[in-house]
Order: structure tokens, then sequence, then C-alpha cells
């Protein structure tokens, strides 16, 4: 089957892992294969585009924004956007698992579970698993979808991801797709996943108690938000 998919790559300061990550990626599956890149100073860029991807030079911080930016980039053949991490801990070799549910047409959004799947030791830290879990049983409240965990190695139709219009660019950017996609009607499927420990560099998230409970803060806020929210119309 053709490749008909955009994967995007979120990245900043991740030259010791992005080079392994872009070739993992099964070129079956990816028609291209999107480097956004918040800045980096450790040559993150020049190795992602020697490996072959596209680097967008953003200049700006924000997971959300780094991946908005992709997105809106990506080729406008690709019909399904792929999103993932540059730090060599989601299983890039295993993206058909997230592609072929929605190639196939019997869903429009499929998540990895790395709660589900099964997890290299220290790959994630406690309070991460249960923040997972603490979300997926507060979206299963309000919307009855059941969610594990708030993975970033996800695949999405293309014409749902725009449909969703999302909002938040920084670190709440991946609950605030789920939600939406729960609110949205969206044929759902969340899939386990090996998760591994990262091949280099440090975590912008987990790596340090300030940006922990950043982006706990603005997990925790986006939330809230969408929660409150007038519910929108179902997509076609």
């Amino acid at each position: 089957m053709r490749a008909t998919a955009t994967v995007v790559i979120p990245t900043l300061n991740e030259a010791d892992a992005i080079g392994a990550v872009v070739r993992e990626i099964p070129r079956d599956v990816a028609a291209e294969i999107i480097v956004a890149d918040s800045g980096s100073t450790d040559g993150t860029q020049q190795v992602a585009e020697a490996a072959g991807a596209r680097v967008l030079d953003l200049r700006q911080r924000g997971y959300g924004l780094a991946c908005a930016r992709a997105a809106e980039a990506a080729d406008p053949a690709s019909n399904v956007i792929v999103f993932m991490d540059g730090d060599g801990a989601d299983r890039a070799d295993l993206m058909y698992l997230l592609v072929d549910p929605i190639r196939a047409g019997t869903h429009d959004f499929v998540i990895a579970s790395r709660t589900r799947g099964n997890r290299d030791p220290g790959s994630m830290s406690w309070h991460q698993v249960v923040a997972g879990q603490a979300a997926g049983l507060g979206m299963r409240a309000l919307y009855g979808v059941r969610y594990t965990d708030m993975c970033a190695f996800r695949a999405i139709r293309r014409s749902s991801l725009v449909g969703l219009n999302l909002q938040e660019m920084t670190y709440g950017w991946n609950i605030e797709m789920q939600m939406q996609a729960a609110r949205a009607g969206l044929r759902i499927l969340e899939v386990p996943v090996p998760y591994r420990c990262r091949a280099g560099g440090e975590s912008k998230v987990a790596g340090s108690l300030r940006g922990t409970l950043r982006a706990g803060w603005r997990i925790v806020t986006t939330f809230v938000r969408v929660a409150g929210s007038a519910k929108p119309a179902p997509l076609p």
C-alpha cells in the first residue's frame, strides 16, 4: 500500500537520538518525516536532515506549537498524521500498528499505550504512569472513552485533526487532542506498544522537578478548560 502518512517529531536538543529515530521509521508507512525544531543548539537539525527528515526551524518554544506547525506543513497528499517523540523511546518500527486501522477505515484516532505495553525498566517514572491513569479515569467519566496513557506516539486522520481545532500550544496538546477526539465522537483505538528508555539527552518533562511541575500544570489547566467548554458538533 502506498505510504500516505506524514510523521511529525517535535524536538529540542535531541541530537543524540534523532538520527536513529528518523532512520527507524518504515518508509512504506511514512511518505514524509517532519522534524519541528524549537531552537536546538546541539546540532539536532543537521542530524535530522542527514537522516532524511525535513526540518522546520521554528525558533519558538512550545510542544503543541511544534506539533501544530508541522501538521500544517505536511504534504497535502498525506491523509494521516503521526506524532512521536524524538528521544528514541517510541517504537517507530511498529508505526503500522497505529496507521493501519486508519488506512483500513475502521478508526480515526489511534494512540499507543505505554502502560499496557512492555516497558523497559526506568523508561517511565511512577508519576507519569499515575498521571496517565488519572487523566484516563477523568476522560472516561466525562466521555465514556477508555484511555490509559497520554503517550505522544499517536496517529490521526488528517481531516479529523483539522476539525478538532486544537488551541493548546504547550504540553497540554496531547490531552486536548484526546479529549476533543472523544467529545467529537471520533472512532478511537488504544493499542499497547512497547516503550524504551530514551536514547540520549535529557527529558524536558521528567528530567527535572521544574519540568515535571510545568508540564503537569499545563495538562491540568487544559483538562479543566476543555471539560468546562461547550461540546462541539460531531465531526463528519
